[in-house]
This record gives C-alpha cells, structure tokens and sequence, in this order.
C-alpha cells in the first residue's frame, strides 16, 4: 500500500510530505485549495505525462517521491526481481521534472522509462478519476472493465498478440501476391546479370594478381636492366669487401687491434653474396613474354568493363555477385514464401479461434456477474429502476480481432419498460455518475491491487445517496488501502483518517498545506463542508453524530 508521498516545489505545492495508513482515508478542503494536486504528483509517478509548467514559479525543476509497502503484493515484488530492482520490502517511485522540460523517472534508485513506470504502477495503486463517468462513454473502457473484472486479463492479451500476428501475416501475403507482376520484371533482370557475373568467372584475389602481372610484363625489359645493374654494383662491392678483409688481415694488424672490422667485412660480404643470389634469382623469374601480357590487359578490360556497367568498383565485383544471387535466390523462395504464410495465417486462425471462443464465454459470465453486482449498487443508490445490461455483439467479420470475437458495449435504460441503450443517449449528467461509481466500486472490489484512490467521483450526488456512497467506500476499504478527495460530508465522515488540504497566499506567494485532522477538527470540517458561511452549534452538533455513526 502507499505509506508516504513526499512533493517538492510542485504546482503551488513548496514541500509537502505525508505518511498515509491503511483503511478510508478522506481529503477534503475549499474549492481551489489543492484536493487534486498531491493524487496528481502521484500520477507522476505512476508514468503519466509531465508538464513544465507545473513547476512551482521561481524553482528550477519538481520532485515527487512515493514509498510504497510491498511486503503483500507478489506480483510486484516479481516484477521489480525480474528487472534487478528488488530491494526489499519497500518500493521508491521517484520523478523530476525541469523546467526546460525534461522528465526522468525512477525505481528504487535506478533510472527507468515511464513505461516500467506505469506497469509497476498498474500493480501498486488504481487511480478512478473524477472524470471517469466521461471515459465510461467510450467502448474501450468498457471492455477493459469487463477483462479486468474478469481476470483474463492474459487469456486476452494473447488473443490481441495472435491476431495481430495474423494481421502483419496477411499484409505480408498480400504484399508478395500484390507485386508479383513486379517480382518477375525483377526475376528476370538478375537472372541476366547473374548469368553475365558468373560468365566472368571472377575467381577470389584474381584481380589484384593480374594487376600486379600486368605491371610486371608491360615493365619488364626496365626490371631487367635495373635489376641488372644491382647484381653488377653487388658483385664489385662483394669483390671490394674482401679486398678489403686481405688488407687488414690478423697476421699483419693484429686479431685486437681489427678484429671487429675484420667480422662485419665478412658479414657485409656474405650478405652482399645472398643479395647477388636473390637479384639472380628475380631476374631469371621476369620474362619478356608479349603475348601474356596481351592476354593479361585483356583480361583486366574484361573486369573493368563489367564494374563500370555494374557501376561498381572492380574489387567490389565480388560482392555485387552474391548479393544479386541472394536477392534472385529469395525471389525465387517467393513461392515458396507464400505457401509458409498462408499455412501460418491457418494456424494462427485456428489458435485465435480457440481463445477467442474462450475469452467470449468469460467475458459473457462475467458480464452476468457484473450486472447482478452493479445492480445491486445501483439500487442502494436510488436507482433501483435502472436497467443495466452489457451487450456482447458478434463483429461482423470473422477475420481475428486484436480484441477479440465480440464488440463489448454497455446498455442502460432509467426508466421501467424503456428499452436499453448506450450510455451517453439515456443518462443525465448525476445518473452517469452514480452509475460510474457504481460499476467502479463493484469492479474495485475484485481487483488485486492494494491500494485505490476515487478523485471526486461523488459528483452529481448528494442527499441520502450520498451517505450510502460513503458506506461503499468505508466497506470496499476493508479489503484495500482506500484515498478519497470528496466535497461531500457524508462521505467524509465515513473516513478513518481526515486529510484536510488548505492554501495559504501572501503577497509574494501562494502555497497548499496538507494537515491531518484530529476528533474535534473533524467536526468542524464537516461542519463546514455542512453549513454555510458561519458554523453554529446546530450544524456542529450534526457532523458530530454524523462522526458518531
């Protein structure tokens, strides 16, 4: 469950932090004072979207810190292990905002997207907006109702991960039957310039030798001479090096006195020897041969005449070639290809088939137990007339629908023998909202997350309804950690701690305070949120009993 939130130059909010315990806890104050901002900076947390401008004026950047007591919730604790984040029974979900607009979001410590955000979020705390008698109109939350009171929540996210692999099978199918005409334009076209690659026959290194022949054959009268005069020079120092040696021989000078002149003279002159040898060698390898050159050049204007037609460079010839043959290879898998698909769209189909028949069974259970369960809601709030049904229609395709085989809609009609119909064509604006409480306390109470906050969904009630609204959520928060921004002192009253939000102004700035309220303070909340202007005793009197009870 959430235990503490801890908000820092956020809105009109300068520092603020609260330690929160389990059961109903209550948040209410003036209009304008702030009731939405702390369960705002915690939607911060939870990944939603930042905006600059809700950095409090004059400070560079907010930060908002939530801690949550994880000890009960495995599925957390998997999910923070599984990404090496586990580190004990408490969880840390930390965001900053700058206001140049930068967000980073963290978990326990380390930098994360807002995506690991919001999925450890989803597991920690539910978050029913006071707008959520609006978003109740839309379809889609409507069937996501439904699956999360359900709890085939996986059984439906494999139907979605079935037919969109189907889907990005056909388009595939489609794409290689659509372009066929294209493919064997371009069959052709490679055929022929594979079969030209492979008639040059280009074999691995060959170009770099026949470049190196070529010089050496169109050169080689130049070698020769060249070559000729380093065996002469050779020779005549070789002949001068062991002149040298007889001159100053051990007998006449010494072995101290030219012993080390005497060694690299003899050195020199063998190397001189070798060297003689190795030009002798090199000149007996060049030849003078026309003809082989003429066959060399030839060749050459061969390859160069296939690069520049391929616009390639020569050395990248090779390259070209098998990459042309892979490319001609796959066109002709094509048919192949498109027999692997249409046999995977059967499969796929037929698996879809089988979940999506079991997730429409389910869905059509749960909608009964739905029903019945809302139903009964609706009549402890005076909407006992009410006619809610949960239309489960068969889509008028059969192709697999990433959302199953069923168009989920919710029906209701208000008045006895009215027949049913959406949401937003029979229910007034404080019908809607009863309805959406309704449907989201019964779907709360099935849920596996330990901690929920309903921000004002009490609007468009008030009266005995009102009160009955209050015991809901006292009751619901038997079973989890239960936040509440209300206007209603009915509801308040039923809370087991009172935060009371007030915003304090001066001439420089405007800053909310967040105080939790004691028995005497209580009653002068709720007498204040009774009455009018002036508090009297009568109506101090009235949220005392209503305390009491």
């Amino acid at each position: 469950m959430l235990t503490q939130i801890s908000i820092s130059d956020y809105t009109i909010v300068s520092k603020l932090e609260r330690e929160f315990a389990c059961g109903m806890t209550v948040i209410t104050g003036e209009t304008g004072a702030g009731k939405s901002i702390m369960l705002d900076a915690l939607g911060l947390c939870m990944g939603d979207r930042a905006d600059p401008k809700a950095v409090r004026h004059g400070c560079e950047r907010a930060q908002i810190v939530a801690s949550f007591d994880i000890s009960s919730i495995p599925q957390a604790n998997a999910w923070l292990r599984e990404r090496d984040l586990h580190t004990g029974d408490e969880c840390l979900l930390r965001r900053v905002v700058t206001t140049e607009g930068r967000s980073r979001a963290y978990i326990n410590g380390n930098a994360t997207t807002l995506q690991d955000c919001a999925e450890l979020g989803a597991l920690l705390i539910d978050i029913h907006s006071q707008h959520a008698h609006q978003s109740l109109l839309r379809k889609p939350v409507q069937r996501e109702l439904l699956d999360a009171f359900a709890g085939h929540q996986v059984l439906a996210r494999k139907v979605e991960q079935t037919a969109s692999d189907w889907l990005r099978t056909r388009r595939e199918l489609e794409l290689l039957t659509g372009t066929r005409e294209e493919h064997t334009a371009r069959a052709q076209l490679l055929a022929y310039q594979v079969e030209e690659l492979n008639d040059l026959g280009l074999v691995e290194n060959e170009l770099a030798t026949l470049e190196q022949e070529q010089k050496q054959l169109a050169n080689a009268e130049d070698i020769l001479h060249s070559a000729h005069q380093a065996l002469d020079l050779c020779e005549s120092q070789e002949s001068g090096t062991r002149q040298a040696l007889q001159f100053i021989s051990e007998d006449t000078h010494g072995a101290e006195a030219t012993g080390n002149a005497r060694s690299l003279l003899d050195s020199a002159a063998i190397q001189l020897s070798e060297a003689r040898g190795e030009i002798q060698h090199y000149i007996d390898s060049v030849e003078i041969d026309p003809e082989r050159l003429a066959l060399v050049q030839r060749r050459l204007e061969t390859i160069y005449d296939v690069a520049r037609k391929h616009r390639v460079l020569p050395e990248e010839i090779a390259a070209l070639h098998a990459r042309l043959q892979e490319e001609l290879q796959g066109l002709a898998d094509g048919g192949q290809r498109i027999a692997e698909l249409q046999a995977n769209m059967d499969t796929l189909a037929a698996e879809y088939q089988g979940n999506a028949g079991k997730l429409g069974k389910q869905r059509r259970s749960a909608a009964r137990k739905l029903v019945k369960q809302a139903s009964s809601v609706l009549a402890s709030l005076a909407m006992e007339q009410c006619l809610l049904e949960i239309s489960l229609s068969a889509r008028d395709s059969a192709d697999p629908h990433p959302h199953g085989g069923e168009d989920v809609e919710f029906l209701i009609s208000t008045n006895p023998g009215a027949p049913t119909q959406p949401l937003g064509k029979i229910a007034s604006g404080g019908e809607l909202s009863r309805i959406s409480l309704a449907i989201q306390v019964v779907t709360a109470s099935t849920s596996t997350v330990p901690s929920m906050v309903f921000d004002e969904v009490d609007v468009g009630i008030g009266g005995a309804v009102a009160e009955v609204v209050g015991k809901l959520l006292r009751t619901l928060a038997e079973q989890a950690q239960v936040l509440c921004v209300t206007h209603l002192p009915q509801v308040a009253a039923q809370g087991q701690q009172h935060l009371l939000v007030s915003k304090n102004s001066d001439k420089k700035a405007v800053e909310t305070r967040l105080q939790q309220l004691q028995d005497e303070e209580k009653v002068h909340e709720i007498a204040r949120m009774l009455g009018g202007v002036k508090i009297t005793e009568q109506t101090l009197a009235h949220a005392r009993e209503m305390l009491e009870t």
